[in-house]
């Protein structure tokens, strides 16, 4: 990509980012509301056949529901990956697109189920694989599987090897 010389090249290369994150973290915030208001907690409500169902539940975990009851210890984790990853792209914006979009869903996710766990002591899951047998997630957490996806294919599109 051309720099313009008005610069216009480096600021959507240093924006668009932040719009990513920003637009996943409302889809994100919005579609756990949207969980609280018309999901009973445990109930049910199949979406697409045979593949993904609604089931609303608090998880006070993290992934796989690990460090269960640990709210506020994960609260502060939320935080500190929220502001490291807000940090390097104000400070240092990736070079790469690859990189650039795993430390945006890196922070949409971790934004968006630290906005959780702040406010409601809790994350709101509601999003259930029905063939297997699968924790249940939320956009956030599809963000931060994204993320790990993101950052892989940035070390194998960089040249870099196992052996290094």
């Amino acid at each position: 990509m051309r720099q313009h010389p008005s610069g216009r090249s480096s600021l959507a290369r240093r924006l668009w980012p932040w719009l990513v994150a920003g637009a996943l973290v409302l889809l994100d915030q919005l579609s756990k509301a949207w969980a609280l208001q018309q999901l009973a907690p445990g109930q049910t409500l199949p979406w697409l056949p045979g593949l993904l169902q609604l089931q609303r539940v608090s998880n006070t975990g993290a992934a796989f529901s690990l460090l269960s009851g640990n709210s506020a210890g994960l609260g502060l984790i939320s935080a500190l990956v929220t502001l490291l990853a807000g940090a390097w792209l104000l400070l240092r914006p990736p070079p790469r697109r690859w990189l650039a979009l795993a430390v945006a869903f890196l922070l949409a996710g971790a934004l968006g189920n630290g906005l959780d766990r702040w406010r409601l002591g809790f994350v709101v899951d509601f999003l259930e694989f029905v063939p297997i047998h699968f924790p249940i997630f939320n956009v956030a957490d599809v963000a931060i599987n994204a993320a790990l996806v993101c950052f892989a294919i940035d070390w194998l599109r960089s040249g870099r090897h196992l052996d290094d």
